[in-house]
């Protein structure tokens, strides 16, 4: 983990964004860039170069982090906590689709890990800076939770099945109730998470991922037709980044890009509180901090 940046500047609207090395995360940066005059903006990227560049567009401080690695995670979060004292916004916008099953040297399946325990440790252990500022959360899902997203709490890291896709859809659908677990456990308290689908966007992702769906999808010409811009999916973000949690968008809630999902856009596992419970239990287990 490393970081470029500066000092702490007071009580600037600080805003964090994961996976901002490419995408929508660095779309969203650029577009949020100098939006406000007290705005502080915090990138972090796993690509060195590219989230160096990033920053350098949106005047942004960074840092470079790989959730593969869980120590990396806390190194990360121990970084932002001694560079800001609150955070405004956090996006959870990190993720990724793999090809093979891969187990990580903390010993979890690798999508399963990039895209919901790494976004659960850095937020757990974030929490007081969202609480001494606006609070916000906001966790990045996918379509692919609706489609093919099914939780199965004992079989979190798939190891009596493994499609790549289908462990994608379940890291999503899980970041959807990584969401309503965080907002039930902390709202109180002035948390306001929730998540959303930014809508099919055509990026990069799945390059790790050979299947012939995803080679159909994203790197031919049907890409053009069937999945929105980059920019336009980080417009999408961008409005909750700049919107006021608990006032322009709700806590606990799911949006379809910035809307709220109507139920034919949400899988049914998002409102089952039990599951919610369990995956939020599961999830501090694996990451090695204790239940809240």
């Amino acid at each position: 983990m490393s970081w470029e940046g500066g000092v702490v500047r007071g009580n600037e609207r600080t805003i964090v964004i994961t996976g901002a090395s490419d995408g929508i995360g660095a779309q969203a940066a650029r577009r949020i860039a100098g939006r406000e005059r007290n705005q502080r903006l915090i990138l972090v990227g796993r690509s060195p170069h590219k989230t160096a560049a990033v920053a350098r567009e949106a005047g942004a401080e960074y840092f470079v982090a790989d959730y593969t690695r869980l120590d990396d995670v806390r190194e990360l979060a121990a970084g932002i906590r001694g560079s800001a004292d609150r955070i405004d916004v956090l996006a959870n916008n990190a993720g990724g689709i793999f090809g093979e099953r891969t187990v990580t040297a903390d010993g979890n399946e690798k999508t399963l890990q990039v895209n919901l325990l790494a976004p659960f440790l850095l937020t757990h252990l974030l929490l007081d800076l969202l609480r001494a500022g606006e609070g916000g959360v906001i966790n990045t899902s996918s379509a692919s939770a609706r489609i093919v997203g099914r939780i199965d709490i004992d079989d979190l890291n798939h190891t009596r099945s493994y499609a790549p896709m289908r462990a994608y859809g379940d890291a999503k659908l899980a970041a959807i109730l990584h969401a309503r677990g965080l907002h039930a456990r902390h709202g109180a308290q002035g948390i306001n998470a929730a998540a959303f689908d930014p809508g099919n966007v055509r990026t990069n992702f799945g390059a790790e991922n050979d299947d012939v769906l995803t080679r159909l999808l994203y790197r031919t010409p049907l890409s053009r037709v069937a999945l929105i811009s980059a920019e336009k999916g980080g417009g999408n973000l961008a409005h909750f980044l700049t919107g006021r949690p608990g006032t322009d968008w709700g806590g606990g809630r799911f949006y379809a890009r910035t809307e709220p999902a109507k139920p034919r856009q949400t899988n049914k596992q998002v409102h089952d509180d039990v599951l919610v419970e369990a995956l939020w239990n599961r999830s501090a287990e694996l990451t090695g901090i204790a239940p809240r």
